[in-house]
């Protein structure tokens, strides 16, 4: 490790599972790379989801992880350990982490890491990996999106739901959205939705099969779980899949086997941090030949909502929980 680099860091840590106010700034020693890991000095960190059930005690830390929350940051590789070959120090990248993005440093694995694309500032490229990793992976490998077809985003103004949309709307899909209210509806149609619908005012079901001709959509990708997956059955195309990536209703719901089965519908799901550093490897290649030069000729855009300070955490986490943001939340170190 250059002589150069610190031993202390600032971090913000979950001093106690509970609300944002649990969220602390602290020091940490400074996190020394793995054989194929690069140590990044941290511009900007992405606010998820996933940081707030880590928070709350709901999304065990992984025995190898970091305890600290954050897992999307953008920044400068300052080091890197005896075996990585894929970066120089110098390099400007943003990554997948396994946690750790709240900090001043962070160590990645060298292949879950991408170059900032051209033409975006830090906190832009601080606010795509975590997306951009989840809705590839799951709309295009596991539900198999293909030219042609129709797709369905459930929270379509979520950070989720920005990417989803102009990821799928840049590969030529028809897309259509959920979104809570007009406001977020004008937003995700301007991303590239074809319809998005209110579903506080509207049912989505109903909408998309009125959209499609009556045939449904082939792809939903989904956020919410509980009560709407059944309505979600209704409004997919034979032979439709079903992605789930989280349960806002609740995990536990009620299916009608019998439409399950006659019209050869498919249920399935992940959650990528347990996945394996390959896997998430092997998605980051993919995004890299595929997603990155969309990214670079403008056809998809960061959206990012609101930024704070490292140390202001639990005040982005407390806009993240309120449901108010459009796109992403930065933190910028």
């Amino acid at each position: 490790m250059p002589n150069a680099l610190p031993a202390m860091m600032r971090a913000v840590e979950i001093t106690q599972p509970g609300g944002p106010e649990v969220l602390k700034p602290c020091e940490r020693t400074l996190p020394q790379p793995k054989a194929h890991e690069i140590l990044v000095q941290v511009a900007a960190a992405g606010v998820n989801r996933p940081d707030i059930l880590q928070r709350t005690g709901h999304y065990p830390v992984p025995p190898d992880a970091s305890d600290l929350p954050g897992l999307e940051i953008a920044g400068t590789v300052v080091a890197a350990g005896s075996a990585a070959k894929l970066w120089q120090t110098g390099d400007k990248v943003c990554a997948l982490t396994h946690g750790g993005g709240y900090a001043e440093y962070c160590v990645v694995p060298e292949v879950q890491a991408l170059p900032v694309p051209r033409g975006l500032s830090m906190t832009e490229a601080g606010s795509l990996p975590e997306t951009c990793f989840t809705v590839y992976s799951n709309v295009f490998d596991r539900g198999g999106l293909k030219p042609g077809e129709t797709f369905l985003v459930q929270g379509g103004a979520s950070g989720i739901g920005v990417t989803a949309i102009q990821m799928v709307a840049a590969m030529g899909n028809r897309v259509f959205a959920t979104a809570g209210s007009d406001d977020k509806c004008a937003a995700c149609v301007r991303l590239g939705a074809e319809i998005a619908i209110n579903y506080r005012t509207q049912d989505f079901a109903e909408a998309v099969k009125k959209a499609t001709g009556g045939n449904g959509v082939d792809v939903i990708l989904d956020m919410v779980g509980g009560d709407y997956v059944p309505r979600e059955l209704k409004c997919m195309a034979d032979e439709g899949r079903l992605v789930m990536i989280a349960f806002l209703r609740g995990p536990k719901t009620e299916l009608d086997l019998n439409e399950l089965m006659r019209r050869r519908l498919k249920i399935t799901g992940s959650t990528l941090r347990p996945r394996p550093v390959e896997f998430k490897g092997a998605v980051a290649r993919s995004l890299r030949e595929r997603i990155w030069p969309l990214v670079e000729s403008g056809r998809i855009k960061p959206v990012v909502y609101k930024t704070f300070a490292l140390a202001q955490a639990a005040d982005a986490h407390r806009l993240l929980e309120s449901g108010e943001h459009i796109g992403k939340i930065v933190l910028t170190v």
